[in-house]
C-alpha cells in the first residue's frame, strides 16, 4: 500500500491502510485482557481519569476509519489480517 501511495495517490492524499472498519475500543480491550488473562470491565466516565490519566479522553471514542477511499484510489486490498485477529495470534503477549 505505502508503494502504491507513492507512486500513485495524488499529493496531499490522506489514506488509510487499514483492513478494520470501526473496531469498538471494548473489543480490543477485551482481545487484550483475554491474552493477559486479565478482567475487562466497564469504567465510569466519573472514574476514567482516576483510571487512565491522559487518555481518558480518547478511551471513550470509537474512532471508526475506513480504508474505502484508499482501496478505490489505489485499486488496494489488505492482505493481512485485521487488528483482532492479529492480536489473536498472541505474538504481542509473549
Amino acid at each position: 500500500m505505502y508503494r502504491l501511495a507513492l507512486e500513485q495517490a495524488p499529493a496531499g492524499s490522506r489514506l488509510h491502510a487499514v483492513g478494520d472498519e470501526g473496531v469498538p475500543f471494548l473489543e480490543i480491550a477485551e482481545a487484550i485482557g483475554r491474552h493477559l488473562d486479565v478482567p475487562v470491565a466497564a469504567v465510569p466516565s466519573d472514574q476514567a481519569q482516576d483510571r487512565f490519566g491522559f487518555l481518558a479522553a480518547i478511551v471513550p471514542l470509537d474512532n471508526p476509519t475506513s480504508s474505502e477511499r484508499t482501496r478505490r484510489l489505489l485499486d488496494w486490498q489488505p492482505a493481512h489480517p485485521g487488528l483482532l485477529a492479529d492480536l489473536d495470534l498472541g505474538h504481542y503477549f509473549a
